[in-house]
């Protein structure tokens, strides 16, 4: 062919297109009903919705509806010999099942959204028949959601395709021969003989084809072939590839919706399974799959086969993928208990790998957790997102804040829902950043975050790139076989110390507050219950709750999934997880009470007695009002007492150290004055003789943003604006038994806010007790402490431990953490003294300079425009301090201000004279953080954490008799066995922040 008919790559372009409409014949119009209902029903109940007769173009639901839709016909006589698919789009998404309801295959409308720049999402396409007869009846049930993958309403919800066709298997392999071939052509140099050869290769088969017959298409792939053929030399770089369908298990949909996503999603995968013998699968998250076993019983079974056949990947070890920022540490070790032991009762596997492809950030704690879980690996993505910096590697190791290390790696295509297409290819390639120093990366494909996973477009282009020249080689396989490949040569990795930050997505830290608020309150709420039961399991009768206290902790645990928790889902999600937060925190309640009433005597036998509980292992000694008496109590560590044996004074004793004036509170710690405008110009800190905050600067001012931000972001230059402010609209003040109290009444627009601001007596403590009923848009509400502290790092509180953060903007990377995260508190400290700004269940904070502030409530209007407009309480605390964090005691102060000590009514039944307590540790930097029976038998399980960042060699005391002991790991296998002393006593060794896990035997 001479050169001048060589075709232009937009002339090829078109070729593809007309192959591509080539490929399906459509013949006859399917018959279609619906039995329409606002709700998903059972096969069994197909039948019981509101029935209709669907002709094409005629829409059939809202969004959000649901219907059974059966589609009816014949194949035409002239199919006969020929293969036969049926070609449906009901511009939504639906599951094709068998005759008894067993999911076969999800379909796609083509409309969905996407980003289609990672391919195209829609799957119409149901093959029916590789050689037709002729006449065959087409009985056909799907199960079907008025909705896209991304819960959008697609072209109003019209039928836009039922039609029996014919499939060409020839033209259809010359699709992805000549699609394949034509998209390397455009990324390669026209300079190159390989592009050459290719665009000489495609132009002779345009010549062949005019009629697109399969003939045609033969010839043509003749031609393509020899280009097909040509392989690579010896590769610097090769790439694991497997099939995955990244689901959110609520996000743009609730999570009924993500129910039948994954029957959809799996179903595909096994019939691709079936049809492709190099293909790999990978999914993750055990709750998805207990979903299948629950809803899709036949499905599920035929799961296991494909995992011992090694083509089905359990990914990741947690039960769901989990926001590690705000969850809690043992919520997180729990996530990988139930997460590894679905995967290991179900399936025989025990994941290596942790897999969090598209998680906010990652908590510098998670390293240790991992690796004392059994977990060696951890793979996202999510870094590519960041806004300002490029993270330096693709693959390292991860050391978290006490010293352990991961094996880290992110496929450096940036994405977990790869085309798998030449483009992608090259993609990993350019983008990979370690690859001077390693040969192998991976690349993730397909249709994700709503599900669908793979297509054959995927399989098909995949089954042309194994080794073709102009792109790495790239093979099929198991992720953990190819972090068991890197692992084995690690010497030239690269380390990065501490969090794996996301310069982005930092309004999730405060978005739907409730549901923060609840998580938090349930976690420390479980932590109480399991505690109480190990106590009461001591005495006869009770058993401890095991199942009740699995599906609690598994539903909380669900709550936690990445676009739950950080607030980032739509209304419905809201909604409904509210309610269940709600029943789950009574039944909790219920079971705590039942428990410690086994400790007590029976209620007519106790007339007006009270028993207090305190699950911390410290004692504690504060002021408690009981029943409207204020007492000063002492609590016994990890244990409980009578009232009358536990008081040691009462409130008339420290009235003269307490002042409620007009513009004054006062006790023996601090005197604190407010400005006319309510906020607070002056705390001053008797012990230390100084002033807490910066002269001439104010604290606490409720300071309103404008914010128009999502639920994810909000902007970096937020605070370049000038706020308004709550304006005061009255304040009161009183002394309450040991409390000096100002209450406060504010406004702002349609908002109201109340505080009440307390000093105890004998604390330094200052409590903000908050009642907003919020109602603006597009705010943000925040309070903020300037202090005279000067200190270039702040202290935060995360999950067993504490990280320090810079108080500066040095550096593109300090500036980029402009919102950060933390949990009970935040220290700020110079050597001889500091200031905490503790909370109980917010997690969004700033630190500029010697500036403490704190973002309370947020009401961005996507993807849930109520976002939040509704009352929210909470409380923060100023705790100023001698010393730094560790000599003021900041740890203890946040957990005393996340867990109060409880009453109840009752006596313990050793008597009113009666101290409990379950075990105490010597060392005040080692806290226990979970007393709770073991997974197996009936040993305790008691874990701590080393708490200040320091080596520590301390004792453990357990005020019951010991007849074994052990460290285990998280999962509680049995490590060492410990000597007991004295049948009470139990020597540890902590590096810092290091957790330790003890089975006792009792």
């Amino acid at each position: 062919m001479p050169y001048h008919y060589l075709k232009t790559q937009r002339a090829l372009a078109a070729t593809l297109q007309r192959i591509e409409k080539a490929i399906y014949t459509p013949l006859a119009e399917l018959q279609t009903e619906a039995w329409i209902t606002p709700e998903p029903v059972p096969f069994a109940e197909r039948q019981s919705g509101r029935h209709a007769t669907i002709a094409l173009s005629q829409s059939w639901g809202k969004l959000w509806d649901c219907a059974w839709f059966h589609f009816t016909g014949q194949v035409p006589e002239q199919a006969a010999g020929q293969a036969v698919v049926l070609l449906v789009d009901l511009s939504g998404e639906a599951c094709v099942v068998d005759a008894s309801g067993d999911p076969l295959q999800g379909l796609t409308t083509v409309s969905s959204e996407f980003d289609y720049s990672l391919g195209r999402p829609g799957k119409h396409v149901f093959p029916l028949t590789n050689r037709a007869q002729g006449g065959e009846s087409i009985d056909l049930w799907a199960d079907a959601g008025c909705n896209d993958l991304f819960g959008r309403y697609q072209d109003s919800g019209t039928l836009k395709e039922a039609h029996v066709a014919l499939f060409h298997e020839e033209l259809y392999h010359l699709y992805y021969d000549f699609e394949v071939l034509h998209e390397l052509m455009t990324k390669l140099s026209p300079d190159t003989a390989r592009q050459q050869r290719i665009l000489f290769a495609l132009s002779q088969a345009d010549g062949e084809l005019v009629e697109y017959t399969s003939e045609e298409a033969s010839r043509a792939r003749a031609i393509l072939a020899p280009e097909l053929a040509k392989s690579g030399g010896t590769p610097s770089l090769r790439l694991s590839a497997i099939g995955h369908a990244h689901i959110d298990l609520a996000w743009l949909w609730p999570i009924r919706e993500t129910i039948r996503k994954g029957a959809r999603t799996f179903s595909t995968a096994l019939a691709l399974l079936d049809r492709y013998p190099d293909y790999i699968f990978g999914a993750s998250q055990p709750q998805l799959y207990q979903w299948m076993k629950d809803y899709y019983p036949q499905l599920f079974q035929r799961i296991a086969p494909k995992v011992a056949e090694g083509r089905w990947e359990t990914q990741g070890a947690m039960w769901v993928e989990p926001d590690t920022n705000i969850s809690g540490g043992e919520a997180l070790v729990r996530q990988i208990i139930y997460g590894k032991r679905f995967f290991r009762e179900e399936f025989g596997t025990e994941p290596k790998m942790l897999w969090l492809p598209d998680v906010f950030g990652y908590s510098g704690a998670l390293p240790q957790i991992l690796k004392k879980a059994g977990v060696d690996y951890f793979l996202t993505i999510k870094l590519s997102w960041n806004t300002y910096n490029v993270f330096p590697h693709h693959t390292f190791y991860w050391q978290g804040i006490d010293g352990s290390r991961v094996l880290a790696h992110m496929p450096p295509e940036g994405t977990y829902n790869s085309s798998a297409a030449p483009r992608a290819l090259l993609a990993a390639e350019k983008n990979f950043a370690d690859k001077a120093i390693s040969e192998y990366s991976t690349l993730l494909f397909g249709i994700g975050d709503g599900g669908g996973g793979p297509g054959v477009e995927h399989l098909e282009r995949l089954a042309r790139e194994k080794n073709l020249a102009g792109l790495p080689p790239v093979k099929q396989e198991p992720i953990e076989t190819f972090f068991e490949r890197i692992a084995t040569d690690t010497d030239d990795y690269g380390t990065w110390v501490g969090e794996l930050y996301l310069e982005k997505h930092q309004g999730t830290y405060t978005t739907q507050a409730r549901n923060k608020r609840f998580n938090r309150k349930l976690e420390l709420a479980l932590r109480e219950l399991e505690f109480a039961a190990v106590l009461a399991a001591r005495t006869p009768g009770y058993t401890y709750p095991t199942t009740e206290l699995d599906a609690i902790w598994k539903e909380v645990l669900l709550y936690q999934f990445h676009d739950i928790l950080p607030g980032s889902s739509i209304t419905r999600v809201y909604d409904e997880s509210l309610a269940r937060y709600a029943q789950l925190s009574n039944q909790v309640q219920d079971l705590t009470h039942q428990a410690r009433a086994t400790l007590l005597k029976q209620p007519e036998d106790t007339t007006g007695a009270v028993t207090l509980f305190n699950s911390l292992s410290w004692e504690r000694q504060q002021w408690l009002q009981v029943e409207g008496a204020w007492r000063h109590v002492t609590v016994p560590a990890l244990g409980y007492v009578s009232l009358e044996q536990a008081s040691n004074g009462d409130a008339k004793d420290v009235g003269a150290q307490l002042e409620a004036s007009a513009n004054v509170l006062q006790n023996d710690k601090l005197r604190v004055q407010f400005a006319p405008d309510g906020s607070i110009q002056s705390i001053f800190d008797k012990d230390l003789q100084r002033e807490v905050l910066e002269s001439g600067a104010y604290g606490n001012r409720l300071a309103l943003y404008h914010d128009e931000g999502d639920a994810w972001d909000f902007s970096i230059q937020y605070d370049e604006q000038t706020p308004h402010y709550f304006k005061l609209e009255e304040m009161s003040v009183r002394v309450n038994g040991p409390q000096a109290i100002a209450e406060q009444h504010y406004r702002f627009g349609q908002s109201t806010l109340q505080q009440r601001i307390i000093l105890t007596a004998g604390s330094p403590r200052l409590d903000f007790v908050t009642h907003v009923d919020w109602q603006e848009n597009h705010t943000m509400l925040r309070t903020s402490f300037p202090l005279a502290v000067n200190a270039s790092e702040a202290t935060c509180d995360i999950q067993f431990g504490s990280i320090k953060r810079p108080t500066h903007r040095n550096t593109s990377w300090d500036m980029a953490r402009y919102e950060i995260c933390a949990h009970k508190w935040i220290d700020l400290s110079q050597w001889d003294h500091g200031v905490a700004l503790l909370n109980d269940c917010k997690y969004g904070h700033k630190i500029t300079q010697n500036t403490l502030d704190l973002n309370l409530l947020r009401s961005p209007s996507y993807p849930d425009p109520a976002a939040d407009r509704a009352e929210h309480d909470f409380t923060y605390a100023l705790y100023p301090h001698a010393g730094n964090h560790i000599t003021g005691n900041v740890m203890r102060a946040g957990y005393e201000l996340n867990v109060p000590i409880q009453y109840v009514q009752g006596e313990p039944q050793q008597g009113s004279s009666s101290v409990t307590s379950l075990a105490q540790v010597a060392a005040e930097n080692v806290i226990i953080e979970t007393i709770k029976k073991a997974e197996k038998g009936d040993d305790i399980i008691i874990r701590l954490y080393e708490a200040s960042g320091s080596s520590t060699r301390t004792t453990l005391t357990v005020n019951v008799p010991i007849k074994a002991a052990s460290s285990t790991n998280l999962l509680e296998a049995v490590e060492a066995t410990l000597p007991v002393q004295d049948t009470h006593t139990i020597e540890l060794d902590f590096n810092p922040f290091e957790i330790v896990t003890l089975r006792i035997q009792i």
